[in-house]
């Protein structure tokens, strides 16, 4: 497995050269790129263009786009949400129409993978009625035919709500609605949350297309550094062998008010990850 890093490290500034410069420095070799308009605008074709030419001269290869949760990020508020399961048919329409807009983006920085929130996780402001399951299914076809126009495969986002949980992501991908080659995004941290981080490896196990790593102490969804709360990142990572996943293991990580600390942090939290597949796909040691 390789590893990336989330540009949600600095979701709170205009994304630039440098940003990338710095992941590539601290020798990550694939960089999620989170599409708030705030932080980079894939409504603009400039701008678009100009993150594919800073990817190329860094080295770095997107991995996967995250699809826009919100109209904005500044100062470390969060803008209005956008939700693919409200039952209001235009701020629906709205949310499907930025994911659409954003797996145009995806595919052309390169990336092969767009990740999905279906609704808004707890812990958020859920408007009334919002979370609704026949809205989310009224909006999940066209996401899926718009990531397959640009040629990129959805991934159902493991989240904190009814509407994601490993369980109802498998109704989702195993009903009647025609989802193509969609499959799934192990947050690990979300996991740890609805019923456990191994567990949901396991029980997803086939449609695995990539992975969040973060880390929380089982209440709230705290987004840490790996090794900084209560997941078993030993057994996490022996599931993931177990099913055969061999995507790549993307930090999704706040600054937590300061990103250098939190960047370095992580590169000592994969470091230890490492070190765990290490001793997993070596040689058995008999007695």
């Amino acid at each position: 497995m390789t590893f990336g890093l989330s540009t949600h490290l600095f979701h709170g500034e205009t994304l630039t050269a440098s940003h990338f410069e710095r992941i590539r420095a601290h020798d990550f070799e694939l960089v999620e790129i989170f599409a708030t308009r705030t932080h980079v605008d894939y409504h603009d074709a400039a701008a678009v263009a100009e993150v594919r030419r800073w990817l190329d001269a860094t080295g770095l290869r997107a991995w996967s786009v995250h699809a826009p949760i919100c109209d904005g990020f500044v100062n470390g508020v969060w803008g209005r949400a956008y939700s693919n399961a409200t039952p209001d048919t235009a701020l629906r329409r709205e949310a499907v129409d930025e994911t659409a807009r954003a797996a145009d983006a995806a595919a052309a920085w390169g990336a092969g993978v767009i990740v999905l929130h279906l609704g808004i996780p707890r812990g958020q402001p859920i408007p009334a009625g919002d979370n609704d399951a026949g809205a989310l299914a009224r909006s999940l076809e066209p996401i899926a035919a718009a990531c397959a126009a640009a040629g990129v495969r959805l991934a159902l986002e493991v989240i904190p709500n009814d509407l994601a949980t490993p369980g109802a992501l498998l109704r989702w991908l195993e009903g009647d609605l025609d989802l193509g080659a969609a499959g799934v995004c192990l947050d690990v941290g979300h996991a740890h949350l609805v019923g456990g981080a191994p567990e949901a490896a396991e029980e997803l196990a086939g449609y695995l297309l990539t992975t969040h790593i973060h880390d929380n102490r089982g209440k709230a969804d705290d987004h840490l550094v790996p090794f900084a709360g209560t997941i078993d990142w030993p057994s996490t990572m022996m599931a993931l062998v177990k099913v055969g996943y061999t995507g790549p293991l993307i930090f999704e990580l706040p600054d937590h008010g300061d990103a250098a600390r939190v960047l370095t942090a992580a590169v000592g939290a994969r470091a230890r990850l490492q070190g765990i597949l290490d001793d997993l796909n070596g040689p058995l040691a008999f007695e």
